[in-house]
């Protein structure tokens, strides 16, 4: 009986080998490469889907998929040409399920779509220096209703404030659990949306009262947050920005955030300002305004200046924080640990 057994395990293996070998025999027939298809291309641009037909096979029909959504079938090998314009920036598959001969078989391809143009430079001057909490971690930076709203991070550290911004002093404080590494906070109709690093957990607050409302869980880390008056945009250090609900709290949409060159990663804490997205990118002394329909990076700040004009300290760290202030349409500028902050205008 146990060489019954052996054997037809044996058996099945080689089945299944011969299926793949044959799978892959299909799949070598054919190919979607071609000329039109480079590794990097921008919206504006189109693609050629059509087959290399290595060996002249008899083909009945193609169905062409972009990202798994179908976008066309043609009979025979026809061209099926794919304009880029209403496509997301970032990575894009595509796959051709092929007909022929009485068999199928599907295959893959890939590539990037970039933004069109590279980002504007544009420069700032420094209205107003005021004083940081220097042991402040800050993650989170907004106004509202006048009061400036921090969140802090670190383990046993993380917090939710209102501070004075004109003398750095913390008006009111809640504290995290220990568990919880404090990230990026907004606020949206009233309701505070704080977010944890690691721990796959958000809060909502009354804003008023800093009264904890409820909980909510999400897949990725937690980083930058903002929102448009409606919806909520959260970062998790990659280059995806997520569109969430603010309902139900689950993520609707996303962009993937670049520039015509290369991908920008590290997209962290966020604020919405007249229609954009201005984020920092972790460890870059950086802001970067962000398209949110497309992702495509519009223009850039360079605020390393900053950092030299802050108290050189061992905890110093990364450049993170941007409050707007609407009734002076200033931006308040900080960073982690830094002992100020600044009110600065972009020209």
């Amino acid at each position: 009986m146990f060489k019954l057994k052996l054997f037809a395990f044996i058996a099945l293996g080689v089945i299944s080998n011969s299926c793949k070998e044959d799978e892959n025999a299909l799949k070598n027939l054919f190919s979607i490469e071609n000329a039109s298809i480079k590794p990097i291309l921008k919206l504006e641009e189109s693609i050629d889907l059509v087959l290399q037909n290595k060996e002249n096979k008899t083909i009945d029909s193609v169905v062409y998929y972009i990202n798994e959504k179908r976008v066309g079938s043609v009979k025979g090998n026809e061209k099926l040409t794919f304009a880029l314009k209403n496509q997301k920036l970032g990575n894009q598959s595509i796959k051709a399920l092929v007909y022929f001969e009485s068999k199928n078989i599907d295959i893959s391809t890939s590539f990037s779509i970039y933004a069109s143009q590279e980002p504007k430079i544009l420069n700032y001057s420094i209205v107003t220096t005021y004083p940081h909490d220097i042991n402040a971690y800050t993650q989170g930076f907004e106004f509202y209703n006048g009061t400036l709203l921090e969140g802090t991070g670190q383990y046993k550290e993380s917090t939710l404030r209102k501070t004075d911004y004109k003398t750095g002093k913390v008006t009111e404080q809640i504290k995290l659990e220990d568990k919880y590494f404090g990230e990026g906070i907004t606020v949206l109709k009233d309701k505070i949306y704080q977010l944890t690093w690691k721990e796959n957990t958000g809060f909502v607050y009354d804003a008023k009262t800093f009264k904890l409302e409820k909980t909510f869980s999400f897949e990725t880390q937690g980083w930058g947050i903002t929102n448009d008056g409606e919806k909520l945009y959260m970062s998790d250090g990659s280059e995806k920005i997520y569109t969430l609900d603010p309902v139900t709290l689950k993520v609707v949409d996303y962009i993937s955030v670049y520039t015509a060159g290369s991908k920008i990663d590290s997209i962290n804490e966020m604020e919405w300002v007249n229609g954009k997205i201005w984020a920092n990118v972790y460890q870059k002394d950086v802001i970067a305004v962000i398209n949110p329909k497309t992702g495509a990076v519009e223009n850039v700040i360079n605020c390393a200046d900053l950092k030299t004009k802050v108290t050189q300290h061992p905890e110093l760290d990364a450049f993170n924080g941007i409050a707007y202030n609407p009734s002076t349409k200033t931006y308040f500028i900080t960073g982690k640990n830094w002992d100020k902050t600044f009110e600065i205008v972009i020209e």
